[in-house]
């Protein structure tokens, strides 16, 4: 009998992450052996950094699923660009959550296509932009610790290693409330249409000193009852963010050094 593939969602609509909070065990850890991946746990489940043509593709393959299950419009291929950083999420090989992380340059983020008065403004208040793109997640994957491992690893590239001050991002006016509501984004000016999907989108901004605070207050605190209206308690701990500073900030010195 044919095995029927779990239909794609979009991990920013809040129905989307109601699912059985993770348990002590599926916390994700460091495995110190294998340099490319970043965090792993006990069921194989991974994050990793994609930087080759096949994972690209795997990539794409799982948002342009997504897409069209949501019925939006156009074909989306994950490129190498020196700006966009992709993470994916693996379940014993298989890909199963992405999001790429763009940095401003001199070129803008996709986020100018429509928005560009709105991110000029914080660009001239000194602001370091990055976005959150292509945000895809299999629903195969029931635990809101593996969308919340996939946020916090992005937030430490953007606020670790590229020193970033803001994220933003385009969403679907059906999403803006879980971003809003349980990570303390704040819309910047008026719904318009993303020609990219054919469809609305807000712009969301969220400054990363928030979230150092919110993470510092209550990251890893799901086990112990905790019962704010915030995403943040599936975050890694404090302690485990330090361990995973220090692991990308090592690899990254010896990427430079090779």
């Amino acid at each position: 009998m044919t095995k029927k593939t779990p239909s794609p969602v979009l991990t920013d609509d809040s129905s989307a992450i109601q699912s059985n909070m993770a348990n002590a065990e599926d916390r994700a850890t460091i495995h110190d052996s294998e340099l490319e991946d970043v965090i792993v746990n006990q069921n194989s489940y991974g994050i990793r950094l994609t930087d080759t043509a096949a994972g690209r593709n795997s990539a794409s393959m799982l948002i342009n699923r997504m897409y069209a299950w949501r019925g939006y419009a156009g074909t989306h291929t994950l490129t190498d660009d020196p700006n966009r950083i992709t993470l994916t999420a693996t379940d014993k090989g298989d890909v199963v959550g992405t999001l790429t992380l763009g940095m401003d340059s001199s070129i803008g983020l996709m986020a100018d296509d429509i928005f560009k008065e709105e991110l000029d403004y914080h660009r001239a208040r000194g602001a370091r932009l990055c976005e959150f793109t292509k945000l895809a997640f299999d629903s195969s994957v029931r635990s809101k610790a593996s969308l919340a491992n996939l946020f916090h690893l992005a937030v430490i590239y953007a606020r670790d290693l590229h020193h970033c001050t803001d994220i933003v991002i385009e969403v679907n006016p059906r999403h803006r409330r879980f971003y809003q509501a349980m990570l303390g984004f704040v819309a910047e000016g008026e719904v318009k249409i993303n020609p990219r999907v054919n469809a609305p989108a807000y712009l969301l901004r969220v400054n990363l000193e928030y979230v150092t605070e919110q993470i510092s207050k209550h990251g890893g605190t799901i086990n112990e009852g905790s019962t704010d209206r915030s995403f943040y308690p599936y975050f890694f701990s404090p302690r485990e963010e330090h361990g995973i500073i220090n692991r990308l900030l090592r690899i990254d010195t010896q990427s430079v050094e090779a």
